[in-house]
């Protein structure tokens, strides 16, 4: 019996998301909705601004760029997934499109972590060693260290996908998420997956623990530099150009952290709250986290909020 149950293959997997709350899946429905396209909109304006405006032709906005295009790539490999979820009473994806799915959310979220390390050092750069900072971040620097950001989670990604799809799945296909998520891919599977464990212990602590360290020690530079200018002023201007990237930094990491931190329930009612509540939290790190970036840098920042002015002003007087 045995042997035929390992020789079933999983051809699609089954999304449970929030199908045992059916009232939630509305409400959440008009939510995440609303939340993508202001995502769509607050980073597509930011592109659009970044690109089109020649004065912030500059690193800190080119990779801001990035990170508004990545954001956009990110929400869109998931989220009409979800929107397609909450309105569908089979929740089925194929298998193929399952591990896309998947490769696409890992390395846009690798990618992130790497370009905020990238974006520290830019700030690093210009507040601690502001003569050096055109020769140091130049454009022949700035374009290659995005790129192998991109580059750096496209590998990571691809080797954990590559890993995860070698394990057989015998028949078990439902998955207890609103995505393909890779962790919870592996749980269904019918083999040892010890070198998948390993694998992805080594790929956080390079993707999340290495910029983590990196974005931590560049912003003790930074705050004794500030804290070292004689004038109240001059400490305020120069923290405002990275009050932005900090801010980013605390919510992206501050929800990883509090995804895969919080301590475990062990009673059986617990554990059905908190498994609603494990998903919100996913939810919230991957449609509020995108929508809050451009909020954040458009508030914080007086380059951005003068360029939308004017690309609206222009606008609107051509037509």
């Amino acid at each position: 019996m045995e042997s035929s149950n390992q020789t079933v293959s999983v051809t699609e997997f089954i999304l449970l998301g929030l199908s045992a709350h059916p009232k939630l899946e509305k409400m959440f429905f008009v939510l995440i909705l609303l939340m993508y396209l202001v995502i769509l909109l607050g980073n597509g304006v930011l592109i659009l601004v970044t690109v089109s405006v020649s004065h912030l032709h500059t690193p800190m906005y080119f990779f801001l760029g990035n990170l508004s295009f990545l954001d956009i790539c990110y929400t869109t490999s998931s989220v009409p997934l979800i929107l397609d979820s909450f309105l569908t009473p089979r929740k089925t994806i194929p298998f193929s499109a399952c591990v896309m799915q998947m490769f696409l959310s890992f390395a846009m979220g690798a990618t992130e972590c790497v370009l905020l390390g990238m974006m520290a050092f830019d700030r690093y750069v210009a507040i601690c060693n502001p003569l050096r900072y055109p020769v140091v971040m130049s454009k022949a620097a700035y374009v290659p260290m995005a790129a192998s950001s991109w580059a750096a989670g496209s590998a990571a990604s691809m080797v954990q996908t590559s890993l995860a799809m070698k394990l057989p799945f015998c028949g078990n296909n439902i998955i207890n998420h609103f995505t393909c998520e890779i962790l919870a891919i592996l749980k269904l599977a019918c083999a040892d997956i010890s070198i998948n464990v390993i694998s992805m212990g080594v790929t956080n602590v390079i993707f999340l623990g290495v910029p983590v360290l990196f974005i931590f020690v560049s912003y003790i530079f930074i705050l004794t530099t500030i804290l070292m200018i004689p004038s109240a002023e001059g400490r305020k201007k120069a923290f405002s150009t990275c009050s932005a990237h900090l801010a980013v930094v605390v919510i992206f990491y501050g929800t990883i952290l509090f995804m895969y931190g919080k301590p475990k329930s062990k009673d059986l009612l617990g554990a059905d709250k908190q498994d609603v509540s494990d998903k919100l939290t996913s939810l919230f790190y991957g449609v509020v986290t995108p929508m809050l970036n451009p909020i954040i840098y458009s508030l914080r920042n007086k380059d951005v909020k003068a360029a939308v002015r004017n690309l609206v002003a222009q606008k609107c007087f051509t037509q």
